[in-house]
């Protein structure tokens, strides 16, 4: 009753289809977790396993064709997927309550009757990306979604989750993966035993750096981020931590992700000097130089998180990361 393509989270989904067959699944669920690890994926397990030929979610039929795309269709029989979009990378209203997305928005979608024998899934990606606007046009239907509808949101970002989604939302939490679940994806899309350790430590449990490129960027900032604190300047490592023009993602996504990998790079500071095992050990040398200095991670810490509250509404990023760089030079 399982899709064997997707790893790991086999308690959640034991979990959710166990609850959907008593009749006990809520008619909104928040889904938390870090980024790439799949949390989306299993969301749409649910419609799949109905679309099925078969039934059971068995990733080889027509059925489950579409849900193999990359992305996914914006519209199945049985599921609507709600996405960010634009240079801001938001969810706009008229998504909600217009025809930007299915005729009649969203809300009208919701109240039509589902097919036979499945419900309606409403899947909003990103769900901290849903502006005030967007969020206060779903908060009813959020609230009594009509009977066979779920909503099902996605986000890695809780805390920037506004308030009245979350109090009408169950949570659900999702953790990494396996290191061994993560790297058999990797394996499948090309990577080999040589980029293992690189790789598995980058990556931590997630599959958010498939793409070469996309792992090759965040080496690059790693990297960058620990020459700054080893005493390199801006102007050498800086331009590697601005977010691309061009990129598909949002700037305050591609802040986000470029903050949290100094976030990482300062825990495993922090864990050297207490002597514990550390999570990026290829880079062992580098964190080595750092750790010999007087940096102090906690008070970064604090304002790299303090910044990560705030990156939508603050549209510079290199007066933010200079900032955040100076913080980390040596004393």
């Amino acid at each position: 009753m399982f899709d064997a393509s997707i790893k790991g989270h086999a308690a959640i989904r034991r979990n959710l289809l166990e609850r959907l067959r008593d009749g006990k699944l809520p008619g909104a669920m928040l889904l938390t977790g870090p980024d790439g690890i799949g949390k989306r994926r299993v969301a749409m397990e649910l419609a799949q396993r109905e679309l099925c030929f078969r039934r059971d979610a068995c990733g080889k039929c027509g059925g489950c064709a579409p849900f193999r795309q990359e992305p996914p269709p914006a519209e199945l029989p049985n599921l609507l997927r709600i996405a960010p979009e634009g240079k801001a990378g938001l969810i706009r209203v008229t998504v909600i309550r217009e025809d930007d997305l299915v005729e009649g928005g969203v809300i009208r979608w919701a109240h039509q009757a589902p097919p036979p024998g499945c419900h309606r899934w409403i899947l909003v990606e990103d769900a901290h990306r849903l502006n005030g606007a967007s969020a206060n046009m779903l908060l009813k239907t959020l609230e009594e979604p009509p009977p066979g509808t779920h909503f099902l949101l996605v986000t890695h970002r809780p805390e920037a989750t506004l308030q009245t989604i979350r109090s009408r939302c169950e949570r659900l939490g999702f953790s990494p993966l396996e290191d061994e679940d993560a790297w058999a994806v990797a394996v499948e899309a090309g990577w080999g035993p040589e980029d293992r350790d690189r790789w598995t430590a980058l990556s931590a449990g997630t599959l958010r750096y498939l793409e070469p490129p996309a792992f090759a960027r965040a080496v690059e900032q790693l990297e960058a981020w620990l020459a700054l604190a080893d005493g390199g300047t801006f102007a050498d490592a800086g331009k590697a931590l601005l977010p691309e023009k061009n990129a598909a993602a949002a700037q305050s996504e591609q802040m986000a992700q470029c903050l949290e990998l100094l976030l990482r790079v300062l825990a495993d500071v922090a864990r050297l000097r207490e002597g514990k095992a550390l999570r990026l050990a290829p880079w062992r040398s580098r964190l080595e130089a750092v750790a010999g200095s007087e940096l102090q991670p906690r008070k970064v810490m604090d304002l790299v998180f303090g910044a990560l509250r705030h990156l939508a509404r603050n549209p510079f990023a290199e007066s933010l990361l200079r900032e955040v760089g100076l913080m980390l030079k040596p004393t």
